[in-house]
């Protein structure tokens, strides 16, 4: 309201003045006697005592000839010189560009001038004039050569603008190899950064279970000391039995500790990762992360507990060693059996292992002396140990660094060892002797004998349909373990044998339940989970079966012999006599391969035939025929 009054005072005020010089220009004698002439002036006189006319007055005197020419224009067009100017600085800091066409051309060749859908965008032509361009025109007349000449220029700049289009399709190309190339640079320093908080991630966890177990060992001293003194009376005890009658005050027995005093040894106590590496789930599936010599002959069994972790490996030499998969370095070697272990399994920080000596060793790798850090000395470009390829000859591991790791030997079988599978407290082993025996690990002692032959003489006698013990043709040197594979779940057992058959045990009853009956060759590997068992067999086959149904579910063939097989979540993989390990993705449902076998080939290397595989959260080891034993992520 206030600027409608301003701009109404104003126009009052130009027509008095208009008024007044009419009146000035016109011939009159005397101006000021002239009635027109007092009363224009003693309108402007009102007017200029208004304030709102002052102020109007005072602004349009302030007021520059640049405002005065501004004011005349639009906002829109006001905005749009401001958005286009260019200060003096940024024109001269121009940077230098590689583009062979200017921002001009690059917009020409992003218009579709010519393309189908730009069509709309031409200015419209009149009917009289194409019919005119439509019209016969004679070869060799002007008219003909001035169209000829028209269409070609039309063409080149069509050609300008095509090559103007490739050029900066070529340039954007470029812009994003090289932001991809920075980004794998980026992801690069990551990685490091991740193997690094990773090791010493491990360091730390490594100093917490030292500290836990010198906690469990002063509460253990602690608490014998306090059942030491409650036990042993002090002087004015012995005082008062003096002055008692009877005799049998001062019975020995009164000395004795209590009933509830457990003997022997305390418990081992069970030792769990508290964290988890995630740096192999990083790279592509098929990545080596590292190869190292762990023997000098043909690797027998071998099993870790996590990724990045420990893991134990047995050969033919007769050597058990442990090694720290993050540092890639022998870490001990486990000393007590008279033979070569053939099959063995870790869990969390306790292992076992079976031999040919026909005898089970339980050990406690907590109690390992040794540096998670290391002593040996490093180059400086090999200072990332998580990405190594270390030496090809093996390292001594320290001296007694493995003492205090034996708990106990079990003793039953009369043959060698060849499957065994323990979980929670209760083991199950295998043997040449045709038996398999249940143990107790809290009292260290077998609390039950099945013998298979029996199992499958009474099947026979009973009318069942897996038929008597037959003898398969499938093992080529006679030599297939009779015992191939085991699992025990609580009460429930799966065994596979020589004769072909997976037999399902309840242990509560000491009796065969379920035979699964396929495979045509000795059962080598088998594992289960709530809802399949995967088996595999030298019949060259692995066979994925019901147990809710007992019928095969699934099953593949490949041309060698199974020696070893595991799953995860996602993966079945298999050592199949083959250079590498065959990978079965269940999500995806396809076959590959991982293993030295192609990354060597691209050498013009041949790496050794692999005979065991496992594998821990898309984390696999494989160990093969020269001793050498190959981490991948899969």
């Amino acid at each position: 309201m206030g600027e409608l009054q301003q701009s109404r005072g104003l126009e009052a005020f130009g027509r008095k003045v208009t008024t007044t010089a009419s009146h000035l220009i016109g011939p009159i004698t005397d101006p000021t006697s002239h009635p027109h002439y007092q009363t224009a002036m003693t309108e402007i006189h009102k007017q200029l005592q208004k304030p709102t006319l002052q102020r109007g007055v005072f602004a349009i005197a302030r007021t520059m000839p640049t405002d005065l020419v501004r004011s005349k224009l639009s906002s829109k067009e006001i905005q749009s010189r401001a958005l286009a100017y260019v200060p003096d600085e940024l024109l001269r800091n121009i940077p230098a560009s590689s583009n062979s066409y200017s921002l001009f051309q690059g917009f020409q060749a992003s218009f579709p001038d010519f393309s189908d859908d730009g069509k709309k965008h031409k200015r419209r032509v009149s009917r009289g004039r194409k019919m005119l361009d439509e019209s016969p025109v004679q070869p060799g007349s002007p008219h003909a050569v001035q169209r000829l000449k028209k269409d070609k220029a039309s063409m080149m700049h069509q050609l300008e603008m095509l090559g103007v289009r490739k050029n900066m399709a070529s340039s954007e190309i470029r812009e994003i190899d090289n932001k991809i190339a920075n980004l794998h640079g980026m992801r690069k320093i990551i990685l490091d950064r991740l193997a690094n908080l990773e090791k010493e991630e491990a360091v730390l966890e490594h100093d917490i279970m030292d500290v836990e177990s010198r906690l469990d060992e002063a509460q253990e001293l602690a608490d014998e000391a306090e059942s030491l003194a409650m036990a042993t009376p002090n002087k004015s005890e012995e005082d008062l039995s003096r002055t008692e009658e009877g005799f049998m005050s001062q019975s020995i027995y009164e000395r004795l500790p209590a009933a509830n005093t457990p003997p022997g040894k305390k418990k081992p106590r069970n030792h769990r990762k508290k964290t988890l590496p995630i740096l192999h789930e990083h790279f592509e599936p098929g990545t080596m992360i590292r190869s190292m010599r762990a023997h000098q002959d043909n690797i027998t069994a071998l099993d870790f507990d996590a990724p990045f972790g420990l893991m134990v490996s047995a050969a033919v030499d007769d050597s058990v060693r442990v090694w720290d998969l993050n540092a890639g370095r022998c870490i001990g070697t486990l000393e007590g059996h008279t033979a070569s272990v053939r099959t063995l399994q870790i869990e969390d920080n306790f292992l076992a292992t079976g031999s040919m000596d026909a005898t089970i060793k339980l050990w406690d790798l907590s109690k390992a002396h040794y540096d998670p850090q290391g002593s040996q000395e490093v180059d400086e470009e090999d200072e990332d140990l998580a990405f190594v390829n270390p030496n090809d000859h093996a390292v001594d591991p320290p001296a007694g660094s493995m003492a205090d790791c034996p708990l106990f030997t079990l003793e039953a079988h009369l043959d060698e060892i060849t499957a065994l599978h323990f979980r929670g407290d209760v083991l199950v082993s295998g043997s040449a002797d045709k038996t398999l025996r249940q143990w107790d690990l809290t009292k260290g002692r077998c609390v039950q004998t099945l013998d298979v032959m029996w199992a499958a003489a009474q099947a026979t006698a009973m009318g069942s349909s897996d038929g008597p013990w037959r003898q398969t043709s499938r093992s080529a040197d006679g030599s297939a373990d009779f015992v191939g594979a085991l699992q025990v779940f609580e009460s429930a057992l799966a065994c596979g044998t020589a004769d072909g058959m997976v037999r399902l045990w309840d242990l509560r009853s000491g009796q065969v339940h379920r035979s699964l009956v396929g495979h045509t060759g000795p059962v080598t590997c088998l594992q289960f989970d709530d809802v399949h068992l995967v088996t595999g067999s030298l019949d060259r086959s692995i066979r994925i079966w019901d147990l809710r149904t007992g019928s095969i579910f699934d099953a593949y063939a490949y041309d060698h012999p199974i020696t070893s097989m595991m799953f995860d979540t996602r993966r079945i993989v298999c050592a199949a006599g083959e250079d590498v390990v065959k990978v079965y993705d269940k999500v995806e449902g396809r076959h590959w391969d991982c293993g030295a076998g192609i990354t060597d080939a691209e050498k013009a290397k041949s790496p050794a035939i692999i005979e065991r595989v496992r594998i821990r959260d898309g984390y696999m080891v494989e160990g093969r025929q020269d001793g050498v034993v190959g981490v991948w992520t899969c």
